[in-house]
């Protein structure tokens, strides 16, 4: 699985990554990532850094906070980093698979940096296994613009093979409500002319975008194939100025 974020603004950021699965089951997940490896990657492709168990490294920094996790087999990493585009890499060790997790965090909310935008892509599956983006929008009252995209078709360009062939999106509030749908990006006009208007136009009809304002609050944006279609699939959320 690889997530990317980028890093806006002039100041160094603080941010924490988390690649989590053995403690997923204990929320009824089967199948689950026994032993994650996580890795950060430069814009320009190389290695910063990778831990394989969170003690293994950093172990002072983590113990007892709040990033801490519930298995030590499970991996963190913090770093400051200058302003720039990331990449993080979860993997199973030994090239075992399951699913898994990956979060970024926020390390410095009062930083004038901030997270404005994060991505996963990864293979997504029908029912369970579908693509789950969640994120947290904080630090100002005032509602958020966000843009979110469902990406399948163009990244076979890219040389990708049984990519996702028609993404589909749904936003859901903390309580699981679903607050917005999108199948195909043009579908809702509105959303559709400030997804352009923002440069963020997706270049295939059959790929899925919402625009909209939020709150501060939890939010989880579900990719997933039309019809129960399944591939490599990449789901995008902005943060807009």
């Amino acid at each position: 699985m690889i997530a990317g974020f980028i890093i806006t603004g002039v100041t160094n950021k603080a941010v924490i990554l988390r690649g989590m699965g053995p403690s997923l089951a204990a929320f009824g997940l089967s199948g689950v990532l026994l032993d994650p490896v996580l890795e950060l990657h430069a814009p320009n492709g190389s290695l910063i850094t990778l831990n394989d168990n969170w003690k293994d490294s950093q172990r002072s920094q983590i113990e007892g906070t709040v990033f801490q996790p519930g298995d030590d087999r499970e991996s963190v990493i913090f770093s400051t980093l200058v302003p720039a585009a990331y990449t993080a890499v979860l993997s199973g060790k030994n090239n075992t698979a399951g699913v898994g997790l990956i979060e970024v965090y926020d390390g410095n909310q009062g930083s004038e940096s901030e997270l404005g935008q994060i991505s996963t892509r990864g293979f997504v599956q029908g029912g369970n296994n579908v693509m789950i983006g969640g994120f947290i929008l904080g630090g100002s009252q005032a509602d958020a613009r966000i843009a979110i995209r469902g990406l399948g078709p163009p990244l076979s360009q890219f040389g990708l093979n049984n990519v996702l062939a028609d993404p589909t999106l749904e936003l859901r509030d903390a309580n699981g409500a679903t607050l917005v749908a999108n199948d195909n990006w043009t579908d809702d006009p509105v959303s559709a002319a400030l997804l352009t208007a923002n440069g963020l136009a997706p270049s295939d009809l059959k790929e899925s975008g919402i625009f909209t304002s939020l709150p501060p609050g939890q939010f989880t944006a579900i990719l997933a194939g039309k019809n129960g279609g399944v591939g490599i699939g990449l789901v995008e959320i902005y943060n807009i100025r």
